[in-house]
């Protein structure tokens, strides 16, 4: 059975495919150049669809015409002498009973051996003649770049705040949200002003656990279990944590309406630092 297909037809449909796509990355890191995979990927399609124009106008059983072209392709890049016509080629060397061939490079390799060669000629003027040279020096300086882009981003979301990381904040809006935090959270055990109910004072110089901001952040990371204070590092973020500890630290000196009596001991820093919310007394 003979199939009649139309190629100009087929091949139209298929370039308005792989135009109509977004095969082309315009806009994107290639600024509107075709990358060396979709050229490759459209000379692919291209000669597949070839293919498939051949063998739809076969007539022959044998699929004679549908290999011939195969074949020559074949043979343009191996340059493969026919078995029949290896004895052209046949040195005069026994080696034991072993002729050799006298085959040619096949095209294939030399396109790949000089390929290399351009290559490399193209990418010394690119980088090392037209460029600065540096090239894993530039790659170097572009990705510590990004990482320190992506840890300031860290930085700033709170992502990296613990308690090796954290300092003291007294800026005004710190220190609001630190307010409205412990109003929410803390003030049913140490009452509105820091006088404490069920848990200590707040308001004086006394801690149980210690003072300054990197103590009362673990406190409140990760609190005290055996006196009924929960851990809150799975409710407040790190941000959160941070600013609430802060605002604690902002009570110190305050007069609370109904203060409890000091527990635990007087907290002195070893080294007087305002970034631990000390201060002169």
């Amino acid at each position: 059975m003979k199939i009649k297909v139309n190629p100009k037809v087929l091949l139209t449909l298929l370039v308005f495919f792989l135009f109509n796509g977004n095969i082309f990355a315009a806009g994107g890191d290639l600024d509107g150049v075709m990358s060396a995979m979709t050229i490759v990927t459209i000379v692919t399609v291209l000669f597949i669809a070839w293919l498939v124009v051949v063998y739809a106008e076969l007539d022959d059983v044998n699929g004679e015409k549908f290999l011939k072209p195969l074949r020559i392709f074949n043979r343009f890049i191996t340059r493969s002498t026919p078995m029949e016509k290896e004895h052209e080629i046949l040195l005069d060397h026994d080696y034991d009973g072993i002729r050799e061939l006298d085959n040619k490079v096949p095209p294939w390799f030399n396109f790949l051996f000089y390929g290399t060669i351009f290559f490399s000629i193209v990418y010394l003027i690119q980088f090392h003649v037209i460029g600065s040279g540096n090239v894993q020096e530039e790659e170097y300086q572009a990705e510590m770049q990004a990482a320190a882009m992506q840890q300031e981003i860290l930085i700033r979301s709170g992502a990296l705040l613990d308690e090796n990381s954290v300092k003291f904040a007294d800026d005004a809006a710190t220190l609001s949200s630190g307010k409205e935090i412990y109003m929410k959270n803390c003030a049913s055990c140490h009452a509105n002003d820091g006088g404490g109910l069920v848990g200590p004072n707040l308001t004086d110089k006394y801690w149980i656990h210690g003072g300054g901001i990197v103590n009362v952040f673990k406190t409140v990371k990760y609190g005290v279990p055996q006196k009924g204070m929960i851990s809150w590092q799975t409710q407040l973020s790190p941000t959160e944590m941070q600013e609430v500890s802060s605002y604690i630290l902002t009570m110190e000196g305050t007069t609370p309406a109904a203060p409890k009596q000091p527990e635990g001991e007087i907290w002195v820093p070893e080294e007087e630092n305002v970034d631990d919310g000390t201060k002169e007394s």
